[in-house]
């Protein structure tokens, strides 16, 4: 019954406001390459990676989502105001998309699954039915500690504001050569970055360990989203706050915990342990020898 009510999401039609405003930030992200400056990109890649790995990585995924370590009131609402400077919508929305996906990877239910199409996986989710705005209900059922907090109630309403006061600042600051590029560029790339997640980590890739769903990693995605192309390694294991588990997986999301650990910020973290990483390499050996043979 309760997948019935989210499957519901893709019968109600395109949601014209999520829509618009991807129309109107696709065409300022093509309108920036045309205002070029030093300036606007020195300014836009620190804030590129505030808002995609502290905020959405570290902060609305490995934290808000799946615990996967835990820090002061005061880090945590700081990393979810970084997340919403992305754009991605309200962290309990966000936070209640992905929990729902992990539920029902790809089966009914799953909100952005390429079992339903690249380009549904990929985009089409967000543009039609809730695109990823859920009624009370259903954000109470997937995401209560969230919701019992009078914080992340009200920015997840008001999730717009941060990155509205940040544009409109470096506006005056910069000009439209900054705005242009460390709002709308920067919007767009970090999206479609994140999309990638939802599509090409789920189509391509490697697989270390055997799960239920089709999850992959993918370097490529690794480096665009700072740590989350490492996915199958995740959905294996999704409350390990690592996700790059060996050494040439770079996971930058991962690098930063461990800085809030070293500052004294980051407690009871979890990892994978060595035990299921050398079981899962073992089986990798075992399917290749047969394989060969």
């Amino acid at each position: 019954m309760q997948n019935e009510v989210i499957l519901s999401q893709r019968k109600t039609g395109i949601n014209w406001t999520t829509t618009s405003f991807m129309i109107i930030f696709h065409i300022g992200a093509i309108a920036s390459l045309f205002f070029f400056s030093w300036n606007a990109l020195l300014v836009t890649v620190p804030l590129w990676i505030i808002s995609g790995g502290l905020g959405v990585g570290m902060g609305f995924h490995r934290l808000l989502t799946h615990r996967g370590y835990k820090v002061p009131k005061a880090v945590e609402y700081f990393l979810t105001i970084c997340g919403t400077l992305a754009l991605e919508g309200g962290q309990i929305d966000w936070v209640v998309t992905h929990r729902i996906h992990h539920a029902f990877t790809e089966k009914q239910g799953d909100p952005h699954t390429p079992r339903h199409g690249k380009w549904w996986a990929h985009m089409g989710w967000i543009l039609t039915g809730t695109a990823q705005q859920w009624d009370t209900k259903i954000m109470k059922r997937y995401a209560p500690d969230l919701m019992k907090d009078k914080f992340h109630v009200l920015l997840n309403r008001f999730y717009w504001v941060p990155l509205t006061v940040l544009g409109l600042t470096l506006f005056a600051l910069g000009g439209w050569s900054v705005l242009l590029w460390a709002i709308f560029f920067r919007v767009v790339f970090g999206l479609h970055a994140t999309w990638l997640v939802n599509s090409a980590t789920h189509l391509w890739g490697s697989r270390r360990f055997e799960t239920t769903d089709d999850s992959t990693n993918l370097w490529w995605v690794a480096l665009i989203t700072f740590g989350e192309g490492w996915h199958n390694n995740h959905h294996a294991h999704p409350v390990a706050a690592r996700h790059g588990i060996k050494w040439y997986e770079i996971d930058f999301n991962w690098y930063g915990i461990t800085i809030l650990k070293w500052l004294g910020l980051a407690t009871s973290i979890k990892t994978i342990s060595q035990s299921d990483i050398a079981l899962a390499e073992s089986s990798n050996s075992s399917r290749m020898m047969k394989k060969a043979a």
